[in-house]
């Protein structure tokens, strides 16, 4: 996360500790969620530095976190890493409250953000399942072990902090008083507002029943003797196929989507499915084992791909909803919530989102493809459709919006008064985070490495 008013300077030290703890925290957050980044070798120790009753501290831990913030252009310097470790202990505090408090967070939400997270390493590595696994030295089911206890861990302690500080609210004479006692005010790059329509293209009944065929024929091999997970790591979409060759383990009722659900309950044991349709394509199944409320299984997905006649149906209605955009029939935003198929950004009316969560986004932080498009637009033009794969590999249609776009400026109230008030924000809600942290401590044993002890964490 790009904390950009971390580099606003402070008249008080005290006040910029806390706003850099602020954004530490979610940076920090972001930081413990990149696997990819472990290959830092060099200043890898296991050394518990801190514990919070039954949850540790590595070294390893502060040094890695410490290490990204300097390579991101952070200054060094010993009260930053006192603030990474202080927000290391107050994550494993939230950790052991959440048991006391039973908070918790649903094993399939956890296991889908994995999922997720599994799929975007593969498909950034640039290298083969079996490369990144001599890269790193572990199996893909033992990294994504290690990300699922990241995953969980992240959204326990956003649950918590979402928790501590739902009634946190700034007012306006707090948000100028917030600008006021900033001494050096900060450079903002140029930044643009942009939306987009998506149109994930519907799969035809001819591509479907390809699919289907496909399955078929992958049925009939494995009931003629070939080996059901060879054939998994081979053809199967799941990209966990490749580390566990189809097999889903043991599941209980409400883990998996409902049509899954309801083949692993319904099959005889070994016995395989016929094809059947997910939300995430087709699937053929064989039932290992059930017992009680749980069963064994494993799976073979193949995700249908659209025709071309299918992506010109997708391309026709974003063409049609642009014309009747274009003459102020509709505002794009309507047309966003109401058609758009991209999750993330209908709710916004379409409108991609900065860091700063704002509709301004840096250069820096858009999309390429975007930026290149946007390069050959007018302010106020809308595109035609063109084409575009999701996150999730669908193959879609999108049309973009070039709302405006912002100059290089120095900060002020009237340009950037969301961005002002995200800070004015962040820094009430850190406050309150330390006055729950000051008060949370006592009821959990809490222990810091002398050797960090001019850290004075639990003086706070």
């Amino acid at each position: 996360m790009k904390c950009i008013i971390m580099q606003w300077r402070k008249k008080s030290s005290k006040f910029t500790n806390n706003l850099k703890a602020a954004y530490i925290l979610a940076g920090l957050l972001a930081l413990a969620n990149d696997t990819m980044a472990q290959e830092n070798e060099g200043f890898v120790v296991d050394e518990i530095i801190a514990k919070v009753d039954n949850y540790i501290v590595l070294k390893s831990d502060l040094e890695k976190a410490y290490q990204d913030y300097l390579t991101n252009g952070g200054t060094p310097g010993e009260d930053i890493k006192c603030q990474y470790l202080a927000m290391l202990v107050r994550n494993k505090l939230m950790m052991a409250k959440a048991e006391i408090d039973s908070v918790v967070v649903l094993d399939a939400e956890v296991d889908s953000y994995t999922d997720r997270k599994m799929e975007m390493i593969i498909a950034q590595s640039g290298v083969t399942p079996d490369e990144l696994e001599s890269k790193y030295g572990k199996t893909l089911e033992q990294i994504r072990l290690e990300i699922r206890d990241q995953e969980r861990e992240q959204m326990v302690v956003r649950k918590m902090q979402d928790e501590i500080t739902k009634d946190v609210a700034v007012t306006p004479s707090e948000i100028k008083k917030f600008f006021s006692k900033i001494d050096t005010l900060p450079y903002f790059s140029a930044a643009v507002e942009a939306a987009q329509i998506v149109k994930i293209a519907k799969i035809g009944t001819e591509q479907k029943e390809i699919t289907r065929q496909q399955l078929m024929d992958l049925r009939d091999r494995i009931l003629a003797g070939e080996d059901f997970g060879k054939l998994a790591k081979k053809y199967s979409d799941d990209p966990s196929a490749q580390s566990n060759n189809g097999s889903m383990g043991w599941s209980a009722r409400g883990k998996m989507v409902p049509e899954f659900e309801a083949m692993g309950f319904k099959l005889k044991p070994n016995e395989i499915s016929m094809p059947f349709e997910s939300q995430f394509g087709f699937h053929i199944m064989q039932l290992i084992e059930r017992r009680g409320n749980e069963y064994n299984s494993r799976h073979i997905l193949i995700s249908p791909k659209p025709s071309s006649n299918d992506l010109k149906e997708a391309e026709h209605f974003l063409d049609s909803l642009r014309k009747l955009i274009v003459p102020g029939g509709m505002t794009f935003q309507k047309a966003a919530k109401e058609y758009s198929d991209d999750v993330p950004t209908k709710g916004n009316g379409g409108f991609f989102i900065g860091a700063d969560e704002s509709m301004r986004v840096t250069v820096e932080e858009l999309d390429p493809v975007i930026y290149f498009k946007l390069d050959s637009m007018k302010e106020g033009e809308i595109s035609e459709p063109m084409f575009f794969r999701t996150d999730d590999n669908h193959s879609a249609m999108r049309i973009i919006y070039y709302k405006s776009r912002i100059r290089p400026h120095e900060a002020s109230l009237e340009t950037d008064w969301t961005r002002i008030q995200l800070a004015a924000l962040n820094e009430k809600k850190d406050k309150i985070l330390q006055k729950w942290f000051s008060k949370a401590r006592r009821d959990v044993f809490i222990s810091i490495d002398k050797a960090y002890e001019f850290c004075g964490i639990l003086d706070q």
